[in-house]
Parts: C-alpha cells; structure tokens; sequence
C-alpha cells in the first residue's frame, strides 16, 4: 500500500487491515539513512477473499489526509540496468 502518511505506524497498518480480516503482519518501510517512513508499506492477510475485501474497501480512502494506494504486491521482475552516476567525487585540490 502506498501514499502513506509519513507518521503510520506498523500497528496503525495492522489496525486498519484488521478491519477486514485477520493480519499476518504489516511492515511501513522506513529509511535506514533517516529513520522516517518512506510512505509505503506491506501488509499480509490470513486469506485471499479478506485481502481482496481490505483492497476494495481502502484503495482510495482518505488516511490522515492523503489518499491511499492500495493493490496486490507482485514481484520486482527484471529491472533495466541503471544509468547515469557513474563513479565518485573526482574533484582534488590544484596547486
């Protein structure tokens, strides 16, 4: 789910799932640079039919004034590769 407010908590996702049927467990993803929610997060139910009843019910619904994303995860697949950044700081004191 995404579109987080950046204070939801892990339980407050578990609450709000809980609604809907019974939670495995839910997990905000943080910034290990910062320690602050990156504003999305995942949440895993017990069955099929309560998770599809959870997406139906919140995708869309207002959560502490942002507008919840909320779909089935699927997996990353192949990504193309990165480009652009290539190495690092190259600069150097001239005299």
């Amino acid at each position: 789910m995404g579109n987080l407010p950046y204070s939801t908590t892990n339980d407050d996702l578990a609450n709000t799932f809980g609604e809907f049927g019974t939670v495995s467990s839910a997990t905000v993803m943080m910034d290990k640079m910062t320690g602050r929610s990156r504003g999305f997060g995942f949440v895993e139910m017990e069955n099929d039919a309560e998770a599809e009843k959870a997406i139906d019910a919140l995708n869309g619904k207002d959560m502490g004034g942002r507008s919840l994303v909320v779909n089935e995860a699927r997996p990353m697949g192949e990504r193309p590769p990165r480009t652009g950044g290539h190495g690092g700081f190259r600069g150097g004191y001239r005299q």
